[in-house]
């Protein structure tokens, strides 16, 4: 008997009605074991959980509850916004559009941060610390092998990132300049208090700053065609000559004999040029010194106004993606980021698979710096610039989720946005907002889970740096830097690539760290169990103390020895075996682990473009409830006898996976 295709088409679709609404009850089922406050939440994302977009001048047509709308129905949470560029902190205009925006962000829930500079680097007020006293102005100590009296003092401005940038070419506040810095503070934080007072603390919730560095240093020139385009504030003098230079303040020469008991000045030569174990140790003591000074007169100062006023310090530093150029631009990222509240990163590409090459470093240092410092809260300044600058952008919303989602993994939760409102439909804006609100709902609340150090070779840095007048480049520097430099970035990448999460860790950090009886690092409310040390990295005495009385109560100290860099993974997995392991191994998969209210949370992204699929091994969870922050939904998946879970996932797609009970 033939059965008529009307019957036949109504059990079909009775059927597929009947597994869509199991599939609904699994879910369903699902979420009711998981706290209901976490659900709430990932159904629903509150502001503080949601990216917020960077606004250079809150144009006035949006300074109203109404125009506010704009943002928040594109999913997001809350603006970074600045007084007007134009007449910058001089138009009462500006400030009353400024006000009446925050007003309006006031009304609607909505969050606010401030940005402390006109454009960038941020330490000059856009002018107004150099128009108060130019001898504030960034000077560094230049050498000229030519001369009879080498040593110059002069101003950092030609060949620097002040005159090589998108923004402006203009003269640069000395940021180890403690006057400078004071008068920075008052120009810019002190003027937004006086205008916004009441909203500190309450609508408005941190300060950003953007890029600052210690300018000497020739980092290389932006393209010809848009230097052109750049805007000239102070013209740049032709007959300055490109030379080594180091950064340099009116009292940095007194720090140095007050410190170390020793004259610097007759030692000025040892900072360029020289490779006896007397010009090592003055470079030592030198870069150690201007480390010092930078992290408490620029991001210390900032951060103990911030604690006064009740708001949060963040930002991020210059060239976070090359360890060797932060010893010029900063003394010491991890210290400085360190002296941050909310520390952050500077992310040009939504190219998600920027994780596995330097992205990892750039990501890993505000990371870092939280877990160092008992802290949560890590910030991106995220964009599709370089895709935009190669003529492939705008970024698609599955690259921007992507990379959202790696850098979760890393602990970013503070998502601020230069991703173009316009450039995408409302509906993929919202799609980016949600899913980075699910992200946080979860993640946000949780603690970082890394049991791996990485060794951050600064200290070994600042003795081999020698300043060059041209580009500086890895291989202007010595073959010790040069190994050290690349076994370090090598080994980042391999535990990146072996979905082993770590945390950087410098030398003062491991020497103030405890070495417990159990074989565990604890530094600040963390502990560790092993330790990964570039190859010839030398631990200075009081890190090398505590690391041996690590060693000897059971922690694994791992050394990178090539020849054998070709097993390092297989070496470094082996020694750790991490308590979640994916099988097989995938460059192209991005791991972040943490728990939160007693259970495990993965979170596992494949960054790269082709479908993956693969096994989780947990030696602890047999049970998950797998979380989809793309689509919102939740399900079961349990482990088989083995312990493994079978993990599917698309290109550029991430999961979490989060321990039932």
């Amino acid at each position: 008997m033939r059965v008529p295709c009307w019957i036949v088409w109504g059990l079909l679709i009775l059927a597929a009605a009947g597994r869509a609404a199991a599939r609904a009850e699994e879910e369903s089922s699902s979420a009711k074991a998981l706290p209901a406050d976490w659900l709430a939440r990932w159904e629903k994302p509150p502001a503080e959980d949601r990216p917020m977009q960077i606004v250079h001048g809150i144009p006035p047509q949006r300074a109203t509850p109404e125009g506010m709308r704009y943002y928040l129905d594109r999913g997001l949470g809350g603006i970074v916004c600045n007084v007007a560029f134009q007449d910058y902190m001089r138009s009462e205009e500006h400030w009353k559009t400024l006000v009446a925006g925050v007003d309006a962000c006031r009304e609607l829930g909505m969050v606010v941060w401030l940005y402390d500079e006109d454009g960038y680097p941020s330490g000059a007020a856009g002018g107004l610390v150099l128009e108060e006293n130019p001898a504030f102005e960034a000077t560094e100590l230049a050498f000229d092998p030519t001369r009879d009296d080498p040593f110059i003092v002069r101003p950092a401005y030609e060949h620097t990132h002040a005159s090589n940038n998108y923004h402006a070419a203009r003269r640069y506040a000395n940021l180890i300049d403690d006057r400078a810095m004071h008068t920075f503070i008052a120009k810019t934080h002190g003027a937004y208090w006086k205008r916004l007072e009441p909203h500190f603390g309450r609508t408005i919730r941190a300060t950003f700053t953007d890029e600052p560095s210690l300018i000497a240093i020739n980092i290389g020139q932006i393209p010809e065609d848009v230097r052109k385009r750049v805007r000239v504030v102070d013209p740049l003098d032709p007959d300055v000559k490109p030379l080594p230079c180091v950064p340099w303040c009116y009292d940095l020469a007194e720090r140095y004999q007050e410190r170390y008991g020793e004259d610097l000045m007759p030692h000025r030569r040892s900072l360029f040029t020289g490779d006896s174990p007397g010009d090592r140790k003055v470079r030592r003591q030198f870069w150690a010194l201007v480390a010092d000074l930078v992290a408490e007169r620029f991001f210390g100062a900032i951060q103990e106004w911030c604690g006064e006023h009740r708001v949060a310090s963040s930002g991020h530093s210059l060239h976070e993606e090359s360890v060797m150029h932060q010893v010029a631009l900063n003394g010491n990222s991890l210290k400085d980021l360190g002296r941050m509240d909310i520390p952050g990163l500077d992310m040009l590409t939504s190219d998600p698979q920027a994780v596995i090459h330097s992205g990892w470093l750039t990501a890993g240092l505000p990371s870092s710096a939280a877990i160092l410092n008992g802290r949560r809260r890590v910030m991106t300044e995220v964009s599709d610039f370089a895709q935009k600058m190669g003529g492939a952008g705008p970024a698609g919303l599955a690259q921007m989720q992507a990379t959202a989602a790696w850098q979760a993994a890393w602990g970013v939760t503070e998502f601020t946005l230069y991703y173009g409102p316009g450039d995408r439909s409302v509906e993929d804006y919202r799609a980016y907002c949600d899913y980075v609100g699910r992200l946080n709902a979860v993640l946000k609340p949780a603690r970082y889970d890394r049991k791996v150090l990485l060794y951050y070779p600064i200290c070994d840095l600042w003795e081999e740096y020698l300043p060059v007048a041209e580009r500086l480049r890895l291989d202007s520097q010595s073959s010790r830097a040069q190994h050290i430099v690349q076994s370090f970035m090598r080994l980042g990448q391999t535990l990146q690539r072996s979905q082993i999460p770590f945390a950087l860790v410098d030398h003062e950090t491991l020497a103030s760290a405890t070495a417990d009886a159990g074989g565990e690092l604890a530094i600040a409310d963390h502990r560790f169990g092993a330790l990964v040390v570039p190859e010839q990295a030398k631990l200075p005495p009081e890190a090398a103390e505590v690391v041996d009385r690590f060693r000897q109560s059971g922690g694994r100290v791992l050394v990178d020895q090539p020849p054998e860099a070709a097993a390092t993974a297989e070496r470094l997995v082996d020694a750790i075996r991490p308590p979640h392991r994916i099988s097989p191994r995938s460059d192209r998969i991005a791991l972040g682990q943490f728990t939160r209210d007693g259970r495990a949370i993965l979170l596992i992204v494949n960054v790269g473009q082709e479908a993956s699929e693969g096994a989780i091994t947990s030696d602890t969870v047999k049970a998950w409830h797998r979380m989809d922050p793309a689509a919102g939904a939740i399900r079961a998946v349990a482990a088989d006898e083995a312990g493994n879970v079978q993990v599917k996932l698309a290109p550029r797609q991430a999961v979490l996976l989060v321990q039932s009970e």
